[in-house]
């Protein structure tokens, strides 16, 4: 059955809509936390009048607990966090697929790497990221970025050596090891061009929970190279005045989930135009 012209012509619009439109969100919300700084009316100090004032013309978004503009926080408060989220994700995504790549092209290393991985699930995120940054308080960013790395890369490599099961035991798997190639040419040449849906699927998962980790821990203060005006600490700064100013807390709140949600779909999306090209 041929489909009537006005169909056909719709289902391709669909499709790119349904692919741009949370590409140009999540690239709007980017530009915004990245670029933020530049368009703020005030600095992160700057007064505006009573503590927890509502909102006016003079400050859109009221004042936080010391008075300061709100609107001027959340224009500031967004670089550092999806900065070191993006770190996070791109490291633990890229580690684990080369782990699990390595697990599906030679299974006896795979047992090995499937045992520590199944270790190193046993000690939840948040509760390593405690432990670590209360010991080395000093650490930083640079801690934060290691010790959620080194958290959430056991379970993302399982997911790879699953997903790169079925290719590892392939025709051309077979012949290129017939001629001689070693394990970076399979991985890196054969297995992962591949997985790029698994790769763009687990980037956005791990964005998000990148995104978790990094704002708890920024709520918590542990790392305080994250600055003192970002999401995270004006959601606890002021959630005592939540009542007064609603906007103090709800508006970097819904800023953090926003990106995170914007950015994982965007990445969703191009995963499945790729596909269906």
């Amino acid at each position: 059955m041929t489909l009537p012209i006005t169909t056909r012509r719709l289902r391709p619009a669909t499709a790119s809509l349904r692919l741009w439109l949370p590409a140009l969100t999540a690239v709007v919300v980017v530009v915004i936390a990245i670029a933020g700084p530049m368009f703020a009316p005030r600095a992160v100090d700057h007064p505006v009048g009573i503590t927890f004032a509502e909102p006016s013309g003079e400050a859109w978004l009221g004042g936080d607990r010391l008075g300061h503009d709100v609107f001027s926080q959340l224009l500031h408060g967004g670089w550092g966090l999806l900065l070191v989220a993006v770190i996070i994700a791109v490291l633990v995504t890229g580690c684990a697929a080369v782990l699990g790549s390595v697990a599906a092209l030679y299974p006896r290393v795979g047992g090995w790497i499937e045992r520590a991985a199944d270790l190193g699930m046993l000690l939840p995120p948040v509760l390593a990221m405690l432990l670590f940054m209360l010991s080395w308080p000093e650490s930083g960013a640079v801690g934060l970025v290691i010790i959620c790395v080194v958290a959430g890369t056991p379970y993302t490599a399982r997911v790879f050596a699953a997903a790169a099961a079925g290719v590892a035991a392939s025709g051309f798997i077979e012949a290129a090891r017939g001629r001689g190639e070693g394990a970076a040419y399979l991985v890196a040449r054969e297995l992962l061009p591949n997985l790029r849906e698994t790769l763009l699927t687990q980037l956005g998962l791990r964005f998000v929970e990148a995104m978790y980790l990094v704002s708890t821990a920024a709520f918590l203060q542990l790392p305080t190279t994250l600055g003192d005006a970002n999401w995270a600490v004006m959601v606890r700064e002021n959630a005592s005045g939540i009542l007064l100013n609603p906007a103090a807390v709800l508006a970097p709140s819904l800023a953090i989930g926003l990106l995170a949600v914007s950015v994982n779909s965007a990445v969703a999306a191009f995963g499945r135009g790729r596909r269906s090209v």
